[in-house]
């Protein structure tokens, strides 16, 4: 298989990590001679409940037994995406009140950034350095890092670049800005949270310009953070609200989310202003409204929140400089890249599974399954220690 695997299949880094896979179950997963491996990426956090959790596998054998795709999104009315839409909606903050299901979040960047245009009739976007907001052309063409972007452009124009956390640098935020798009936490530079009240003082200038912001919960959001979106911990409401993997407990999926009144301008002048064949289908939006159940039943957003302070407490090392982000959204940041590389590896070597960080070389990603134990933390941090130990011996 693992020939074939690289024989047939399109590879996106030179150096895959190859596992070749058996079954995952709960914060493991399983390789085909048998070797389990503590997961502590949950499918770069997508996996909310860990690997197949009961309650999300029902959800989508029994929506698979009443039908599975029969319209193009918005024109039949679908259980399952009425169900995750009031879901989202209520746990949501009250302007934020109509909801467009997509497949992924890069489709759900895309969403945003046509809505914003289509309220404010103006041109420009404007983005963060070192930001990432997916891979689509509209996407990359907000995604602040040029080295990602040199070998595919021309890029979208109309985008314009401001430093993360720079307050002096919201004067480029003019009357002829349609949004401001953030990530509420710098995913790919590292984790970065926002400081000294940044994204209210952006949501501020905003206001004052009419512009919109957005914000890019895909990471952050459906409980990650220790709130059900990331914004809550800092003070601010955006317009728009970008929202994707944890959402669907595994499953393919994004939203964007807005007001009603902002969302009805994409149905007329033009119809169909935005669709999607498969977006909202309703076996996924069946797995997203039983993760989101279950991460709120299951009292899940706090408990990321606890379990932070246990990874915090045991991940301890010299060579570990600093331990950024919230919630189970964490990166390690090592002393050097080289050292970030063959610690990933070694771990893996020894049953853990991490990942990287697309910008920040130094970095290693921490973010499993909100269901994880206790004691999978435990172990986890004692075999990264271990891990670095021997890298550097």
């Amino acid at each position: 298989m693992k020939l074939d695997f690289f024989k047939y299949q399109a590879q996106t880094s030179p150096h895959p990590l190859a596992i070749e896979i058996s079954h995952a179950n709960g914060s493991y997963i399983f390789d085909v001679s048998g070797k389990k491996y503590l997961d502590f990426v949950a499918g770069v956090s997508a996996n909310s409940l860990g690997h197949c959790h009961p309650k999300v596998t029902k959800a989508i054998k029994n929506q698979l037994d009443s039908y599975a795709h029969v319209m193009v999104y918005g024109e039949f009315i679908q259980k399952p995406q009425v169900n995750l839409c009031k879901l989202l909606v209520n746990n949501s903050p009250k302007n934020l009140n109509a909801v467009y299901l997509t497949n992924s979040g890069t489709e759900a960047t895309e969403g945003a950034l046509k809505l914003a245009k289509r309220v404010t009739n103006r041109p420009e976007i404007i983005a963060a350095k070192n930001s990432y907001h997916g891979n689509t052309m509209g996407a990359m063409s907000v995604s602040g890092v040029e080295k990602q972007h040199r070998a595919f452009r021309p890029l979208i124009p109309g985008t314009k670049f401001i430093e993360f956390n720079k307050e002096n640098e919201l004067d480029k935020i003019t009357k002829n800005t349609a949004a401001v798009i953030l990530e509420t936490i710098q995913g790919g530079a590292g984790f970065i949270e926002p400081k000294n009240n940044f994204l209210l003082k952006v949501n501020q200038k905003c206001k004052e310009v009419g512009a919109l912001l957005i914000l890019d919960e895909i990471q952050t959001g459906i409980g990650r953070t220790g709130t059900f979106w990331g914004f809550e911990n800092y003070n601010v409401v955006p317009d728009i609200v970008i929202t994707g993997k944890g959402l669907g407990g595994g499953m393919p999926i994004g939203a964007f989310i807005s007001s009603f009144e902002n969302m009805s301008l994409l149905k007329e002048n033009p119809k169909l202003g935005h669709i999607s064949t498969f977006a909202g289908n309703p076996v996924i939006a069946a797995a997203g409204e039983a993760t989101i159940t279950e991460i709120l039943n299951a009292n899940l957003i706090s408990e990321s929140l606890r379990k932070e302070k246990i990874i915090r407490k045991h991940l301890k090392h010299p060579t570990i400089k600093e331990i950024r982000g919230k919630g189970l959204m964490l990166s390690a940041i090592l002393e050097s890249p080289e050292l970030a590389v063959k610690t990933v590896h070694k771990c893996l070597e020894n049953g853990l599974i991490l990942f990287f960080l697309l910008f920040e070389t130094k970095a290693i990603r921490i973010t499993p399954p909100l269901t994880i134990s206790d004691d999978e933390l435990i172990e986890g941090c004692r075999i990264i220690v271990a891990s670095i130990n021997s890298v550097i011996e």
